[in-house]
């Protein structure tokens, strides 16, 4: 598999007009380091091997809705980083991987799809994270970007695709993907608008209205996404099991989650 494009922003791109970026916030699925809440009942090495099956599931949502060309466009993206150009078939928005931490590039092979690039994360706070995540695609050439989280794999790509729509407008605006918890999987903007990410009490019930509040406070019009939810606790586990393993969603739902929860069921008698 040939390596990932890793984007600079500070050798930024020429980006097709309306491109937006659909950026998934990651860390490198290393045991220890990540769904350390869902341990117990998965062991450390089983809580990354699903935090690969989730990012596998998102990315390839994502680039599900990537791969939905909008009628009669058809365009060229170049894309030029340290001396190097690179040509493709343009759609309205395209996959990136906004990881950490740096070098640690090739723990997403096999789990992203080959036409996602890579941004590394900047920033120690999350909200720096975030705000720097959007300046930097944003620096990048993109005309519009969408964050979403790693947590929720069962968010379809009608969503994203939904998301990618919105922002297509000549007015600013923030679109947002509510989770059931008060956070949400999915921020969408025009502008870098710093003011979005501050004063907003992280991982609490608050997020989304607080979000919210940010907007209204400058100005801008607020957009809604269908309402998804994370998976970050032994409750919000056995609710997705509940869902997937019950055959009640569609086959193409979050696929190898599916399958992870079907050994892990079996096995452990979740």
């Amino acid at each position: 598999m040939e390596p990932f494009r890793v984007l600079d922003p500070n050798l930024p791109g020429r980006m097709a007009p309306g491109l937006c970026a659909l950026a998934v916030m990651t860390k490198a699925p290393q045991a220890g380091r990540v769904k350390t809440r869902l341990v117990p009942p998965l062991t450390p090495e089983e809580a990354a091997e699903l935090n690969k099956c989730f990012l596998r599931d998102t990315a390839a949502a994502i680039s599900s809705a990537c791969s939905r060309r909008p009628a009669g466009e058809a365009r060229e993206v170049q894309f030029e980083h340290a001396g190097a150009s690179h040509s493709e078939a343009a759609t309205a928005a395209c996959g990136i991987a906004v990881y950490t931490p740096v070098g640690a590039e090739s723990a997403y092979t096999d789990i992203l799809p080959a036409d996602f690039s890579l941004l590394p994360q900047r920033g120690d706070k999350f909200g720096e994270r975030l705000y720097f995540a959007v300046e930097d695609l944003f620096n990048c050439g993109f005309e519009s970007v969408c964050l979403i989280d790693s947590d929720s794999p069962t968010v379809p790509a009608e969503n994203f695709e939904q998301a990618v729509e919105l922002l297509s407008t000549s007015e600013d605006r923030v679109v947002l993907g509510p989770s059931d918890d008060g956070g949400y999987y999915l921020i969408g903007v025009k502008k870098p608008n710093r003011h979005l990410f501050e004063q907003i009490n992280w991982s609490t019930e608050r997020v989304l209205n607080q979000t919210m509040q940010r907007a209204t406070e400058i100005g801008i019009e607020i957009k809604l996404l269908p309402t998804g939810y994370d998976v970050d606790d032994d409750a919000s586990l056995r609710r997705l099991c509940n869902e997937l393993l019950a055959n009640t969603t569609s086959a193409d739902i979050a696929p190898h989650t599916r399958e992870f929860l079907a050994s892990f069921v079996t096995r452990k008698k979740l």
